[in-house]
């Protein structure tokens, strides 16, 4: 029976996931079509604003680390970079011209930079602690974000118009702000790590070459997040069939990841992580040969087997191949590849890609980033053989 103390921790965990994911898929799927059609810039424009995000990344996650340790009290960082985040979103509404939409990209992800890391850091120390599984809490972002786009895709066709979104985002980030004041206090220390484990986590092969995978099959999945908006418009549909079409992606997610656990324990990690690879591939070929719109919506649940894998299984291979004293640097290091570098470098790209060519173009381009990933992937399966990990060698 589930102590209550730790039934109401989950609870605020999930609501934390479920509003700051809201708030996140009620912006950032349809900013790329607001940013084309109401404010009228180009495909670079675009793609430069929509990669401010994650390049921020980069350089921010650790800042917002040491400063969790400075402080020791993650949960308070949390809430008011949470709170912040959604602020900065109100200037899309009053901003218009190319330079200042480009200062309010710029704040935004500074402070949005801090929400999945940290936020990430308190979830996975509890869940460890009190032996409940990531996926079943990290379910609710995906729940929020297919909720939102769906929600914001209906009403952007509404009175308020497409502006609703950053409304939206607003307030789904402040309710997520004072739920993460209730958090776990949890002590999401970065700073030391940082600092004594870089060092160490360049000798790991494994290591390296696990971040390559994640640049080359996670970075394109979260770059889809710009691009699927203008692929499903050009498709034919509208701000409603954006909606549904993401709603379907990332609904699809959730019955993934909660049986990503028993998967993992049968199949094992990696070979789950090549199997979410397989299916991006898959995914962004199909999407190249221009399907119609229906096709579209049906082979949107694809992003399930994708990112609902790939999001548990990439995570707990870190934790499994790393030493327990730099796993949390780690984790940083791998969401900055990841959430930050690959979806910087496919949005940016994608963004040139886009102008020069068509949104095939851009697809065709994550399949070709997706295959290197893939076939990386082998690669280490093969260098897994006859190997163990940090925690198969102090288990035994």
């Amino acid at each position: 029976m589930m102590d209550q103390t730790v039934k109401k921790h989950i609870i605020t965990l999930q609501g934390f996931y479920l509003f700051a994911f809201f708030g996140v898929g009620s912006l950032f799927p349809l900013l790329s079509v607001y940013l084309s059609e109401v404010e009228q810039l180009s495909g670079y424009q675009i793609g430069t604003i929509m990669s401010i995000g994650p390049i921020i990344m980069i350089f921010f996650q650790p800042i917002w680390g040491i400063i969790c340790d400075a402080t020791s009290k993650p949960a308070k960082v949390l809430s008011i970079t949470t709170a912040f985040a959604g602020v900065f979103g109100i200037g899309y509404v009053f901003l218009h011209e190319y330079l200042w939409l480009v200062a309010v990209a710029v704040m935004i992800a500074i402070f949005q930079s801090a929400i999945i890391p940290v936020s990430d850091s308190i979830t996975l120390k509890y869940t460890s602690k009190v032996r409940v599984n990531y996926g079943n809490i990290r379910l609710f972002g995906s729940l929020g974000f297919g909720v939102a786009v769906f929600v914001m895709g209906h009403l952007s066709e509404g009175w308020m118009g497409p502006q609703v979104i950053f409304y939206a985002f607003f307030l789904s980030l402040l309710i997520a702000s004072l739920l993460a004041l209730r958090s776990p206090k949890e002590k999401a220390s970065t700073a030391i790590n940082i600092k004594s484990g870089m060092k160490e986590l360049l000798t790991l092969k494994k290591f390296l070459l696990f971040l390559a995978i994640t640049f080359l099959v996670f970075g394109p999945n979260l770059a889809n997040n710009t691009y699927f908006g203008l692929f499903v418009e050009d498709s034919g549909g509208t701000y409603t069939g954006i909606g549904i079409a993401f709603m379907i992606a990332v609904l699809s997610e959730i019955p993934f990841m909660r049986v990503a656990g028993s998967l993992i324990a049968r199949i094992g990690l990696l070979p789950i992580a090549t199997l979410a690879g397989i299916a991006s591939l898959v995914r962004w070929i199909f999407y190249f040969t221009e399907p119609s719109l229906w096709l579209v919506y049906s082979s949107a649940i694809i992003q399930g087997f994708s990112l609902g894998l790939f999001i548990p299984a990439g995570l707990q291979y870190i934790k499994e191949i790393t030493p327990s004293h730099i796993t949390v640097t780690a984790i940083t290091v791998y969401a900055a590849i990841g959430n930050g570098l690959g979806n910087w470098f496919s949005t940016f790209a994608g963004g040139l890609i886009y102008d020069s060519f068509n949104i095939y173009g851009v697809y065709l381009f994550f399949a070709a980033l997706s295959l290197i990933g893939v076939i990386l992937s082998f690669w280490l399966m093969k260098m897994e053989k006859g190997t163990l990990t940090y925690r198969q060698v102090q288990e035994s």
